[in-house]
């Protein structure tokens, strides 16, 4: 792969989840006059700032992200822009080239390493599932709001390692979690992952339910 054009942001995208943007930063709104050019250019990498800001520059990148397509585009008052996008396949970064004018970077494709994972992973991620459900539609009754459902990894179409990814983008998991997660090798791992995390939400949202 070529060097791509990169998006570091404050979130984690994982490959096929929907990722809505404004853009209005010059460098990113050239970045986009770029690639809308033509149909065969609208991709760019997103990646997790770990430590800075969106706006700026001078921010601590991942090395790890998505490739993200552009599927629609508006612009609106102000000289801004609003992208509608969806990740694509994960990459890793070779090397970071200047950002000049925008970020752009050598980087490479990551499929997943192997297919394999065990079956009894799946029945426990349904199970903590189920009980982050429950606990959150406890939360949500207190404060009157309603709560999405969750699919199941057995609902979803596609390979297990992208059953994971899309599972855990309707989940309520911090950055650190989803990059975890973007970063494990293959399903086996993705889904040990997805278990720490989902551990680690049920016991926050217990604590919360406890004060």
């Amino acid at each position: 792969m070529d060097a791509l054009p990169m998006f570091p942001l404050g979130s984690v995208l994982l490959p096929g989840e929907l990722l809505p943007l404004q853009v209005f930063e010059p460098r990113y709104l050239e970045m986009v006059e770029d690639l809308t050019s033509s149909p065969d250019l609208r991709r760019f990498g997103v990646v997790l700032i770990t430590r800075g800001h969106e706006v700026g520059g001078g921010d601590e990148r991942t090395d790890i992200g998505t490739v993200a397509r552009i599927v629609d585009y508006e612009r609106v008052p102000g000289g801004r822009l609003l992208l509608g996008c969806v990740g694509e396949g994960r990459i890793r970064v070779r090397r970071w080239l200047p950002d000049n004018p925008y970020p752009r970077a050598d980087v490479e494709p990551w499929p997943d390493e192997g297919t394999d994972y065990k079956p009894d992973s799946i029945d426990e991620v349904g199970t903590l599932v189920d009980e982050l459900g429950g606990l959150l539609s406890r939360s949500a009754a207190v404060r009157g709001i309603p709560v999405p459902g969750f699919p199941r990894l057995d609902e979803l179409p596609g390979e297990m390692g992208d059953r994971v990814y899309a599972l855990a983008a309707t989940l309520p998991l911090v950055a650190v979690d989803r990059l975890r997660l973007l970063s494990a090798p293959g399903p086996g791992e993705r889904l040990t992952v997805l278990v720490e995390a989902l551990g680690d939400v049920i016991a926050a949202v217990r604590f919360r339910l406890s004060e």
